[in-house]
């Protein structure tokens, strides 16, 4: 029987495909929360970020979104997070139907809850226009998504569906009392909260919410 000789494939095309699939694979890591994909790093204004925790919100029994925080590096508490250097994201998926300017109104209430007055009205100006951007949306379906960028030296960016909603708010008070609402004193969801910290992961069940 005839034999049938296969292409000879030189040592460096060899490593050429080897590195190649080493990075397709790297690249396809991703975290499965409440059915949504999280890539394990991603790539914002040029700097890799990677994922320091991800969770669900809960409304006593009801799955609100998923919130996966992105950083430079590893951070186990929330002053390490504000601390950070460099950009970060969170990132939100809805898991149920919104309505656009009750999900504002939310946000609002819970960055009143983790602030001192004084704190507050220093993201005043942040708050409205975050609350017009919302506003305009008569609603978030389950699927769609949101991202809360910070960048360094141009501020906070918010995106919808991954197109930037407004121009970026400038305050720095603005993203820190943003990021409270998940990492205050009295956060949205303790387990949440945990669970971006990369404390413990959030699959066990509802928490109790204000």
């Amino acid at each position: 029987m005839p034999v049938l000789s296969l292409p000879t494939l030189s040592l460096s095309r060899l490593a050429a495909l080897a590195f190649v699939s080493a990075v397709l694979g790297a690249s396809a890591a991703q975290v499965d929360v409440a059915g949504v994909k999280l890539n394990d790093t991603l790539d914002l204004r040029g700097s890799t970020l990677q994922l320091n925790g991800a969770g669900v919100r809960y409304k006593l029994i009801v799955k609100v979104y998923t919130a996966g925080l992105y950083l430079q590096g590893k951070a186990a508490t929330p002053e390490a997070v504000l601390a950070a250097s460099g950009p970060k994201r969170l990132q939100i998926t809805m898991l149920r139907d919104i309505d656009g300017n009750e999900l504002g109104k939310l946000f609002t209430r819970g960055m009143q809850d983790n602030a001192s007055r004084e704190e507050f009205a220093k993201s005043i100006p942040g708050t409205i226009k975050m609350g017009e951007i919302f506003a305009t949306r008569r609603k978030l379906t389950a699927g769609e998504s949101f991202a809360v960028d910070y960048v360094p030296g141009t501020g906070t960016v918010i995106s919808v569906n991954g197109k930037t909603a407004a121009e970026p708010i400038k305050e720095p008070e603005f993203f820190s009392a943003l990021m409270h609402i998940w990492l205050g004193k009295s956060p949205a969801d303790a387990q949440l909260k945990d669970a971006l910290l990369g404390r413990a992961p959030n699959s066990g069940g509802p928490t109790s919410i204000n």
